[in-house]
């Protein structure tokens, strides 16, 4: 599409709320579309890719401004160096200047920087990598983390299955594949809007990173059975559970925010599921939680995490998080871990995920619980998805990563009460 200085100046506008908000990025880029409703979809779409892939870049093409760092001049550095776009094609939008100004922006040498500028991340979170998956690896990883995510869909089973599923997509003009590790999970090229599609307002489909739809089939949970989703949010796992579960037994989805519950309630409707309970508690220990100690067979603690495994959907998150706060984070999920680990029944199942990298927030976790807890064992993450068909590279615990599996990164871990 061609770039008009009216929407390089909207990218520029939000671009400087994002970097003076410390609210999550995609709640800025919201508000923003609403106060600016002339905007259409296909000029969103480029102001919301602009300013996310100047957030997956900062730190380079922060490099590239050569000291004048502005809204502007990243914007401009990100179409220029990131886009590729030429002197011609941006010739209407700039002046003499900036015009010297980015010919030497493009001249900067990547390759001479230090590793954490030219892979755009800050120095804490490269240092912590290297410790965990040194330097080659790190790279891989942190390239991956720099590529727009996919947009996957989970099947609702209880109104469609994948291949009608896909059928429909096609038909309606939506270039649509299988993904490879969930059965039930479905890839689109591009961007569509799905808002009004009917296989969304029937229900049939939910937006879900494919990682995500994994954590189901750790849990495995059957029909009839007392199941609780600990930390449910707006709802997605929960869905996907109370599916598996053919929407018989009964499904808790407890979480400490009303306003993402909320959420889930629309989606609930859509998904014509009846087992789903959604329950506000004001923290781990609320008596609602205690009721249940010792009477469900599964529980799905997937745990408010740094989200450093979801930086090609919330690039910011890497520039807002820090050591201090990753600490904190730490000891609060442990705190959630021990309490929805008194909901499991002898025999049931367990299981603890994040959509972090850290091992801080992962094996530190696990490790310090199974010790305190010699009732809960450790079952094989890979052997439980193997059975089951589902072809990942991943041993005891399950990791995921961007450059290895094409999902958010994620950490899980699956334990029995014995």
């Amino acid at each position: 599409m061609r770039i008009s200085p009216f929407l390089l100046k909207h990218a520029e506008c939000l671009l400087a709320e994002l970097l003076d908000s410390a609210l999550a990025a995609d709640s800025v880029v919201s508000a923003y579309f609403r106060r600016n409703r002339a905007l259409g979809y296909q000029d969103r779409a480029f102001v919301a890719e602009t300013v996310y892939a100047v957030l997956r870049r900062k730190r380079s093409l922060s490099a590239r401004c050569l000291g004048e760092i502005t809204p502007r001049r990243l914007t401009l550095a990100q179409l220029a160096c990131g886009l590729g776009l030429n002197r011609r094609e941006l010739a209407p939008l700039i002046d003499e200047q900036e015009g010297q100004w980015l010919a030497q922006a493009k001249a900067v040498r990547l390759d001479e920087l230090a590793a954490a500028i030219r892979l755009d991340l800050p120095d804490w979170l490269y240092e912590a990598l290297v410790r965990q998956y040194a330097e080659d690896e790190t790279e891989k990883l942190a390239r991956g983390l720099n590529q727009p995510a996919p947009l996957d869909l989970r099947v609702n089973t209880e109104k469609t299955g994948r291949e009608a599923a896909l059928e429909t997509l096609r038909a309606s003009g939506i270039e649509a594949r299988a993904c490879p590790l969930s059965p039930i999970g479905i890839r689109l090229s591009g961007k569509p809007s799905l808002s009004r599609h009917p296989l969304f307002l029937a229900g049939s489909i939910e937006v879900q990173d494919e990682g995500s739809q994994l954590l189901g089939f750790l849990l495995q949970p059957k029909r009839g059975e007392m199941v609780a989703d600990f930390c449910a949010g707006a709802g997605g796992k929960t869905l996907l559970l109370g599916a598996m579960m053919r929407s018989q037994g009964r499904l808790y989805a407890f979480d400490v925010s009303a306003q993402r519950l909320s959420r889930l309630k629309p989606r609930l409707a859509r998904s014509g599921l009846s087992n789903v309970h959604p329950a506000r508690i004001d923290s781990e220990h609320d008596i609602k939680v205690k009721r249940l100690a010792g009477k469900l067979d599964r529980v799905l603690v997937d745990v408010p995490c740094s989200g450093l495994g979801t930086l090609r959907r919330n690039p910011d998150l890497k520039w807002r998080q820090n050591p201090a706060g990753i600490a904190e984070l730490a000891a609060r999920q442990s705190s959630i871990l021990r309490a929805a680990a008194a909901l499991v029944k002898p025999g049931g199942r367990l299981i603890y995920a994040t959509c972090s990298l850290l091992d801080s927030e992962n094996d530190a976790v696990i490790d310090g619980f199974l010790a305190e807890h010699p009732a809960f064992a450790q079952l094989s993450a890979g052997e439980t998805l193997r059975r089951q068909d589902i072809p990942v590279d991943t041993g005891e615990r399950l990791r995921l990563a961007p450059h290895r599996h094409g999902t958010d990164g994620f950490f899980a871990t699956v334990m029995e009460h014995r």
